[in-house]
């Protein structure tokens, strides 16, 4: 059976500053253009469920988040929204996950392991406070009709987020394209609604397994790519490992979860 270690997001600040796996190279919208520098900011009535901690408003120095880069300046009442798909794994695919980093390693040293999995169905947007309840809303109408299926994620692939500060090792689904597709546009028509930048044209549906700072997609495509791809293949129960039923589409806004159970 599967086992539930699916781990919420370490804190709010994770998403705050770009999707997490990145979209696919090159397309999507950008964010929003920056906030004019030095422009005095407004108090604001404490306590909001899911109001950055002070600090995080005062400084974006990357070395404070691993050397990730914002895409986006934060602003209060902005809230970093994301829609995906949690996936649980289970212990042997933490053995699989270990042998592919501790591999990919040899080529960038800098790689870090995914503490948590999922994929994504929309780009990181940013949502007004006042909008993430008619937003849910509106996700839990279309989203309702739509039952569980499965995805084959085995095919290794290596992408980098759009501005390039970001290289991620994922897996890539091989099947189940078209039911990802289908949930797409629907997650895409309520972000229409809300004036929200749509999901990449043609993505590549896939799980991120792994990241690093800067682009690092030249060390690890080629040769590197080829080898993970053999670890995958032979190893044992790969496939049945690898089939991955989604039961339900997730929605983090700011540090708050929402979940859209699949029938």
């Amino acid at each position: 059976a599967m086992r539930a270690a699916l781990v919420g997001y370490s804190s709010s600040e994770e998403e705050e500053e770009e999707d997490e796996d990145g979209g696919r190279r090159g397309g999507g919208a950008q964010g929003p253009p920056p906030a004019s520098a030095g422009r005095p900011r407004l108090p604001v009535p404490a306590g909001l469920p899911g109001d950055p901690e002070p600090e995080e408003t005062v400084s974006d120095d990357s070395s404070l988040h691993g050397g990730r880069v914002r895409r986006f300046p934060h602003e209060r009442g902005s809230w970093a929204t994301h829609v995906y798909l949690p996936c649980r794994v289970q212990e042997e695919f933490l053995e699989l996950l270990e042998l592919l980093v501790s591999r990919a390693r040899t080529y960038v040293a800098s790689l870090a392991a995914m503490e948590e999995f999922h994929l994504s169905l929309s780009q990181c947007v940013v949502l007004r406070y006042h909008w993430i309840d008619p937003f849910v809303r509106s996700l839990k109408e279309r989203l309702a009709p739509f039952h569980r299926f499965f995805c084959v994620a085995d095919q290794v692939k290596v992408y980098t987020n759009e501005n390039k500060t970001r290289t991620f090792i994922g897996l890539e689904v091989s099947a189940g394209h078209f039911q990802l597709l289908e949930l797409v546009s629907e997650v895409d028509r309520v972000l229409e609604e809300f004036d929200l930048p749509t999901f990449y044209k043609d993505p590549s549906f896939h799980i991120s397994l792994a990241w690093c700072v800067g682009d690092m997609s030249g060390r690890l495509e080629g040769q590197c790519l080829r080898e993970l791809q053999d670890i995958v293949d032979g190893f044992e129960d790969a496939a049945l490992l690898l089939r991955v039923q989604w039961d339900q589409v997730r929605c983090k806004s700011g540090n708050k979860y929402f979940s859209f159970p699949l029938r």
